[in-house]
């Protein structure tokens, strides 16, 4: 069957037509939005680090050596009198298998007596490894002295070795180890969350804009006033009446979408590595480039002088010395600016500069005007 030619223009222009609503459609799309979860935290949700000091047995005499580390010998007899066993005085207990070990841990938020946490264990003393040890029973204690957890169980040690006759050989950390569910919390850190009406939520990273949009997406899902921004990194919600109602009201908070202000340009050189790390902001304008590397070898020989066999002479050693001076040329190179991350690495490489070089070229180009971005040294 023929169509007419009529038919088959109005099919094209509407096929034309849908292909440039859907371009349109991607076009006007708004910025990437992200949840409120992942640009906040709320006040007073934190974790807190915990600190301890115990002792580790049942090392396969690769302990500490207590002539050396007298603080092992004083723990272990302080803790034996607690258990009701005398030691001498004077005794010199030469011991191998026990090692002094400091015990570290993190505890979560809302956190209740009875449950576990993992402890990190680590040598403070000259043990050659704690493999197959078990800690004993060692409290935990936080910033204000106060005793949130106790500590006890066999560690897991990741590193493996071995050493015979002078020789070593040692694969991963055989000092430090992990133990799952290591630790029981036996107090909780008292929370006040919203029990003045409000709550605040902290911005990750400092911005009025993104804190005015988060605030007009709060009070657009819960009413006008529910929200207000305090600073650039603050905001404070009122919080429902009822402890039981703010549960479900942060978990809406957290789910909101926010669409956040893009981020600052910003070129972070580490000056100990020669890293050179960018974000996608950064952008550079054209500009010209020459840098060449200046090598200078000096190379020194001795020179021995020695008299006839016959002659009263002394044998001179002199050095003599030869300088040479290398400078690679290098043409002026064009370096064309770009509005992405992906053309300004491209014009970087133009020049094709090692890491080291490329810190003096993006300091050269922030000075002339041409890098258009934050340079941070750390």
């Amino acid at each position: 069957m023929l169509h007419s030619p009529g038919r088959k223009m109005q099919r094209a222009v509407a096929s034309g037509f849908r292909l440039c609503l859907l371009v349109a459609a991607f076009i006007t799309l708004p910025a990437s939005a992200e949840r409120l979860k992942d640009l906040a935290s709320i006040q007073g949700v934190r974790d807190n680090p915990l600190i301890g000091y115990g002792l580790m047995v049942g090392l396969d005499g690769s302990g500490d050596q207590t002539m050396q580390t007298p603080f092992t010998t004083q723990s272990l007899n302080n803790m034996l009198g607690q258990l009701g066993v005398a030691v001498p005085p004077g005794t010199n207990m030469q011991l191998k298998n026990v090692a002094a070990v400091m015990v570290t841990a993190t505890l979560p938020p809302f956190v209740r007596p009875g449950q576990t946490i993992d402890v990190t264990v680590s040598s403070m003393g000259n043990a050659k490894s704690l493999r197959g040890g078990t800690l004993l029973m060692t409290p935990l204690k936080g910033a204000d002295g106060q005793v949130y957890a106790l500590a006890q169980g066999n560690m897991v040690v990741g590193g493996a070795g071995a050493s015979a006759n002078g020789s070593k050989v040692q694969v991963n950390q055989l000092g430090s180890g992990r133990i799952p569910a290591g630790a029981i919390v036996e107090r909780a850190v008292a929370s006040t969350l919203g029990d003045d009406g409000t709550l605040r939520l902290e911005l990750n990273t400092s911005d009025f804009g993104t804190a005015q949009k988060a605030v007009d997406a709060i009070n657009r899902s819960f009413g006008a006033g529910t929200a207000q921004a305090l600073d650039a990194r603050v905001i404070q919600v009122n919080a429902p009446a009822r402890a039981q109602d703010r549960v479900g009201f942060l978990a809406r908070i957290e789910s909101i979408d926010v669409a956040p202000e893009q981020a600052v340009a910003k070129v972070v050189i580490n000056a100990r590595t020669g890293s050179v790390v960018m974000n996608q902001a950064v952008k550079i304008n054209d500009c010209a480039v020459a840098h060449g590397n200046l090598s200078v070898v000096i190379d020194t020989v001795p020179v021995i002088s020695q008299p006839n066999p016959l002659a009263r002479g002394e044998t001179v050693v002199s050095q003599r010395s030869q300088i040479e001076i290398n400078q690679e040329g290098s043409a002026l190179q064009v370096v064309r600016g770009g509005a992405s991350l992906a053309d300004v690495i491209k014009g970087l490489n133009t020049l094709g500069a090692s890491p080291q070089d490329l810190v003096s070229i993006l300091q050269a180009m922030k000075a002339v005007g041409a890098l258009r971005a934050e340079l941070e040294i750390i």
